[in-house]
């Protein structure tokens, strides 16, 4: 089978070819797994961040991709859940203990053993990926495979992301950043909370005018202040800067949610700049998300599918995951970008 493979940690600075097309056997599946035949992949932020070394390390040669939609080809042993033919989906969590608190009480994200797909086992750029059947998602049928695949962690990490910000309708919730997850909060918002109005920040105009196109109420550069304090701020960006910004944008009690694995460290200075008066006084909060649970992911699929949340997409062939990665680095990325594969 063809896939795209990184063998070693690099800069994309230096480097804007990570990924190399390799001609590999298809994989067997274990107890518990399924080989799947993958016909879209989406491209996530987190790819860089694994690639650029700021993920925990990711297992070397290693296939990136979790946010794979593909048919079950294969069953391994111990498998119930699917049969060969089913549309299926694979996310960012492959596995955790399922013995320990966090496991148990519906937080395997927090796992010590958590297993990610395309770090610590191989994903889906590629045509052909096994996965853990538990750890595996029925694609409503209204959905197509190259609008569903971004769901699959753009769109739930996105869907945990306003969770967590407990923003409740009629108030304000500030976007910032405007990519893959950024415009599916969007919409996610606008079905949920159809009275809450959405401020966005972004550095790019081209993705402002985008949150306009959108409905998003107002739109600004990351440095500039909106018409009111917002009640919720969710950051998918990767720097500090936003950070900052964001926090003076936001209204005493309010939650800052910082939707990353990892803050770039190419300016740091930033957070010199956190006062504590300005910045944090009045019960500001600061939380973060770390990756994703099952029922994110099952949760996000059911509501996407019932209000039908599409991302807009650019697909690229497997061939051409480098192109799609370049284009998510350089920040000019307006909406979802996806591998097709195996149409």
């Amino acid at each position: 089978m063809k896939a795209m493979i990184l063998k070693e940690l690099t800069s994309l600075e230096e480097n804007q070819n990570p990924l190399e097309l390799v001609d590999i056997p298809i994989p067997v599946p274990k107890p518990n797994e399924l080989l799947i035949k993958v016909s879209f992949c989406g491209v996530c932020h987190t790819e860089l961040d694994e690639i650029e070394g700021r993920t925990p390390p990711p297992r070397l040669p290693i296939i990136p991709g979790h946010q794979a939609i593909g048919v079950v080809e294969k069953i391994g042993r111990d498998c119930s859940k699917f049969k060969v033919g089913d549309r299926v989906g694979v996310a960012w969590i492959y596995n955790a203990c399922g013995t320990c608190w966090y496991c148990l009480s519906g937080q395997e994200n927090l796992c010590d053993h958590f297993q990610a797909t395309g770090r610590d086992v191989n994903g889906g750029y590629a045509e052909y990926m096994t996965a853990n059947e538990k750890h595996t998602y029925s694609i409503p049928s209204n959905l197509t495979a190259p609008d569903a695949a971004p769901l699959l962690c753009a769109g739930a990490i996105g869907y945990r992301s306003l969770l967590l910000s407990g923003v409740k309708n009629n108030q304000i919730l500030g976007l910032t950043g405007f990519g893959a997850s950024g415009h599916l909060v969007m919409k996610l918002v606008k079905h949920l909370y159809p009275q809450t109005k959405v401020y966005v920040f972004a550095r790019n105009e081209s993705q402002r005018n985008f949150a306009r196109s959108m409905g998003a109420e107002w739109c600004g550069d990351i440095t500039e202040k909106a018409p009111e304090k917002a009640n919720a701020i969710i950051d998918t960006t990767p720097v500090w800067k936003p950070v900052i910004e964001g926090l003076d944008n936001l209204q005493k009690g309010g939650r800052f949610i910082i939707n990353a694995i990892r803050k770039q460290n190419t300016d740091k200075e930033y957070l010199l700049k956190l006062s504590y008066k300005k910045h944090m006084w009045m019960e500001k909060e600061i939380k973060t998300v770390a990756n994703i649970t099952g029922k994110n992911v099952d949760d996000f699929l059911k509501i996407a599918s019932i209000a039908a949340i599409k991302p807009t997409n650019d697909i690229y062939p497997l061939e051409q995951a480098n192109v799609a990665l370049l284009k998510i680095y350089k920040g000019a990325s307006k909406g979802s970008k996806v591998l097709q594969i195996n149409p």
